[in-house]
């Protein structure tokens, strides 16, 4: 597949969890658009989407970002995150979407993440997204728990 391809839902549809439009203010469809969207900065409107769905205090977020909390409130005040905090955030979006895809549902999905998981070292998933190698392994159990590896 091309980068320039547009990805299927919801595979890519990160969007969605970081408050849609109303909050990226377009609907990045390919990674080449994600990457320009990264690089720009995405509202820090989208921290307090993200806490708000994911069930997670603005502490447990800022954790599972690897951001400082202190900076994510300063962020709030500027309205925009940096491209690196533009980054983490969406790649923790993806994740969940990837985690929803796989139990078919938001709820147990986040049980998922947040619950220490013996394949990981009996790490919680979320604790692991501050990386990307930790967010890959992550992403790499999902796939054998959906093709019945791991229960």
């Amino acid at each position: 597949m091309s980068t320039a391809t547009a990805l299927p839902d919801p595979a890519f549809s990160a969007d969605r969890l970081l408050g849609g439009r109303k909050v990226l203010h377009r609907q990045p469809r390919t990674p080449l658009e994600w990457v320009d969207v990264i690089r720009q900065g995405i509202s820090s409107a989208t921290v307090d989407v993200l806490a708000k769905t994911l069930h997670l205090s603005q502490n447990e977020l800022a954790s599972a970002l690897a951001i400082p909390e202190r900076t994510l409130v300063r962020r709030k005040r500027e309205g925009t995150l940096s491209s690196e905090e533009s980054a983490k955030v969406v790649r923790l979006a993806r994740v969940v979407e990837r985690a929803e895809q796989v139990f078919e549902d938001l709820v147990p999905a986040l049980d998922w993440l947040k619950a220490p998981n013996a394949a990981l070292g009996g790490d919680t998933p979320l604790s692991l997204l501050d990386t990307d190698i930790g967010a890959q392994t992550v992403m790499d159990t999902l796939g054998r728990i959906e093709h019945g590896v791991y229960g």
